[in-house]
């Protein structure tokens, strides 16, 4: 490179960050977005922040193996041009050269005069780091040897030295000195640790450790980081499958989420579930939740907490003033919907959630169950996790499928190369994010749907309009038959499926649902409101079969018994035309908790509430109703209960729409701030205020300059200090001070003012 070339090159990041483009710069606030909030007031700043240790982590962790590779080699060799560095990592030179591209996009390296360096805090969060490319970080020394002299050295060990030179490389990079003497000549050497400490290829440190110097290292790996290569990206192990049959199982899950979410929410609008002491659904009810749904405890978690996302479930108050878990009032809007439009509701919902129904039933770290819908149940990884999985899923080619058993494990993997620094957990929130896609019918056969593809856009429109073919046309008519069962050949209207399920029970579901007519949904239906001729009429017009004669006689055994007792308060009476009925129940043998007492032959009290006795009766086999005190029946459906929908953000099109806003608007403030500085004379100026003092060190330690700062002391007496800054974190600066001539750590809020070192005349 020319004197002139390297005259053009920026001497920090600063001026690294004030030479891109305006579209570079948005792009990387875009990708690390905590460097936006507040706006930097110029470059400086935007340096500044962007080499604290919380913000380098962050960037960090958004790697894949292979850039976290390239960087931990930027940190190993200190300084290096890029052809250099590509050759240092094995991995293909295009690949390696477009991780070194994204490394410095994202500010975490920048291109200096002496060659491209990492930025400072990257070695300190790198350390120790075993997802980084050379296992357990090993800076070069502070004077490199020579390569031939490593190289000679390495070639007069011993065999043994030279085998546990190379266990030491390939566990981690450091060891324990043991009784091995830590200063010996190699002469004196007695053992192979004494011999690779008198030839300084392992270095004592404290504590009795040793550390193997990064240029070592190279030299045994033949100027390679890793010994194998950072490139491999694990394969998903895939199966074909027809895209065809992709498509309609995806939507056949979709309708059956659809349809499941709207029964949950239709039932507990009349008997909501009470809401725990602590926050979440009770075991019990959830269990309850999964036996009327026919489906494991796990997949009725899910769907209610997708309810719950969704706007469409909240907590609430019934009649009595009780906490409990109910509709909000965009659940009948939501329910007027097509069932596209309901689904696509659903996952754009679930995509983005925080929340995590994988974990219901788990035990959390004190040995408690979690439950469902309860407040701390949620990750901020989920989100990212649910993402990766599907990006994965949508990049595999058409007719592509995850394989039987193994195709989940593979992508977990695969998903982990891109994603090494995550903590474990991450594993498992993939994996649960696939098996959770299957069942919102985003997946098909194990294959990413075109309406699934959609959802992962964020395109709900598009995603109406993807899925729409595909699902089942419902059906408006059941098949009747003599064993009192009702047979649906396929998903019945949303209508006809709430009726039938208030007067039949699902006995089992399918491709073709079963209901079973017994005396309890019978019943049901009566304490609703119906009579026996509306029950009889609803049944003749649904079905494409003749009314079979049982179920004719069923629900007129059901009419005839119903309402035959009568219950008021007395503290509670029983009144019935039929003597035989009401001697029936006083001499049933489970009737004696009931406290029955004849006064009247048509006429029995009892000292227990209506509110008791209803059910007991029932429990016996009899089919009160209440009576008002004008002697009519009061029959009637129970009110609905709905809650207010709670606020909710906006959609995620309105978020990105915001945050590509607020990127820009930023972007404009840097550049503002720019022009202000450029503006100032060319003279030192001291910086006095505390984010530009800290910039300004920022700059320093970037570049290797030295400064002159004010320091107050713990005296309170005010000196000026030369120093080469060396670290700022925690609030502290560590520097070396010429004064002292040492290394010292100085207190960030007692530095007054910062101001470059005059040069001398």
């Amino acid at each position: 490179m020319s004197r002139t070339q390297q005259a053009a090159l920026p001497r920090t990041l600063a001026d690294q960050l004030r030479g891109w483009p305006d579209e570079r710069l948005a792009r990387l606030l875009a990708d690390r977005p905590d460097l936006a909030t507040p706006a930097p007031h110029d470059s400086a700043q935007l340096a500044s922040r962007a080499a604290t240790r919380s913000s380098v982590i962050r960037a960090l962790d958004s790697l894949t193996r292979l850039e976290l590779s390239v960087l931990d080699a930027l940190v190993v060799a200190g300084q290096t041009t890029s052809e250099q560095l590509i050759s240092m990592v094995h991995a293909e030179p295009a690949a390696a050269a477009a991780a070194v591209a994204r490394v410095v996009d994202l500010a975490l390296a920048w291109e200096s005069p002496g060659g491209l360096r990492p930025l400072s805090g990257v070695s300190d969060a790198l350390r120790g780091d075993e997802a980084a490319g050379v296992s357990g970080l090993r800076p070069m020394s502070p004077e490199p040897p020579d390569p031939a002299d490593v190289a000679a050295r390495l070639e007069a060990l011993s065999p043994a030295a030279r085998a546990l030179l190379a266990h030491v490389d390939d566990h981690g990079g450091e060891g324990t000195t043991g009784s091995a003497r830590r200063t010996v000549s190699p002469a004196d050497a007695t053992t192979p640790v004494e011999e690779l400490i008198a030839h300084r290829l392992l270095l004592p440190r404290d504590g009795g450790t040793l550390v193997l110097p990064g240029e070592v290292g190279l030299a045994l790996r033949g100027g390679r980081t890793t010994r194998t290569p950072r490139d491999e990206v694990p394969e998903v192990a895939t199966t074909d499958r027809d895209v065809a049959l992709v498509a309609r199982s995806a939507a056949g899950e979709a309708f059956e989420v659809v349809r499941r979410v709207e029964l949950v929410l239709d039932h507990w609008g009349l008997e909501p579930p009470g809401v725990l002491r602590g926050g979440g659904l009770a075991v019990r009810d959830l269990k309850a939740t999964a036996r009327d749904l026919q489906v494991d405890e796990a997949g009725a978690g899910l769907l209610v907490e997708i309810a719950s996302v969704a706007g469409l479930l909240t907590e609430g108050v019934d009649e009595d003033g009780e906490a409990v878990w109910l509709p909000t009032d965009a659940f009948d809007a939501w329910s007027a919907g097509s069932v596209a439009e309901r689904w696509a509701a659903l996952t754009l919902a679930w995509l983005d959630t925080t929340r995590v129904a994988s974990l219901i039933g788990a035990r959390d770290p004190a040995g408690r169950a979690w439950n469902a819908l309860a407040p701390d149940l949620s990750s901020q990884m989920a989100p990212e996790a649910r993402r990766l999985a599907l990006e994965e899923l949508a990049a595999l080619p058409a007719g592509a499928a995850l394989a039987t058993g193994t195709g989940i494990p593979s992508l977990v993997e695969r998903v982990a190369w891109r994603r090494p620094r995550r903590p474990s957990v991450h594993r498992d929130l993939v994996a649960a994010a696939v098996s959770e896609a299957a069942v919102l019918g985003l997946t098909g056969a194990g294959a990413l749907s075109e309406a699934g593809r959609a959802v992962l856009a964020g395109d709900h429109d598009a995603a109406v309009a993807a899925i729409t073919p595909h699902l089942p046309h419902p059906v408006d008519h059941v098949l009747l038959q003599a064993d009192l069962t009702a047979v649906a050949p396929g998903p019945l209207e949303a209508e006809l499926a709430r009726t039938l399920h208030l007067v039949a029970d699902v006995e089992s579901r399918g491709g073709a649902t079963v209901y079973r007519f017994t005396p309890g949904s019978v019943r049901r239906a009566f304490d609703a409101g119906w009579t026996a001729l509306e029950v009889h009429d609803f049944v003749g017009s649904v079905s494409r079969t003749p009314v079979p004669q049982p179920l004719s006689y069923l629900v007129d055994d059901v009419s005839r018994t119903f309402g035959t007792v009568r219950v008021g308060q007395a503290e509670s009476f029983l009144r019935a035309d039929d003597e035989s009925a009401l001697t029936e129940l006083l001499h049933h043998p489970r009737a004696g908790s009931l406290n029955l007492r004849r006064i009247a032959p048509t006429v029995l009290i009892s000292t227990v509430s209506v509110d008791v006795l209803l059910p007991r009766l029932r429990e016996l086999g009899a089919a009160p109703v209440v009576e008002a005190p004008d002697g009519t029946v009061r029959v009637a459906r129970r009110d609905l209960l709905r809650a207010r929908r709670p606020r909710s953000g906006r959609s995620r099109a309105a978020a990105l729409a915001r945050t590509h806003a607020g990127v820009a608007a930023v972007v404009t403030a840097i550049r503002s701030g720019d022009r202000a500085v450029a503006s100032r004379p060319e003279t030192p100026t001291v910086t006095t205020t505390p984010t530009s003092a800290l910039a300004a060190l920022r700059e320093a330690i970037e570049a290797g300059s030295t400064v002159v700062i004010g320091y107050v002391d713990n005296h309170g007496a005010r000196s000026d200090r030369v120093v080469d800054p060396v670290r700022l974190e925690g609030g502290s600066l560590t520097a070396h001070d010429h004064r002292a001539d040492d290394v010292r750590a100085f207190a960030v809020h007692r530095i007054t003012s910062v101001a470059p070192l005059p040069a001398r005349p």
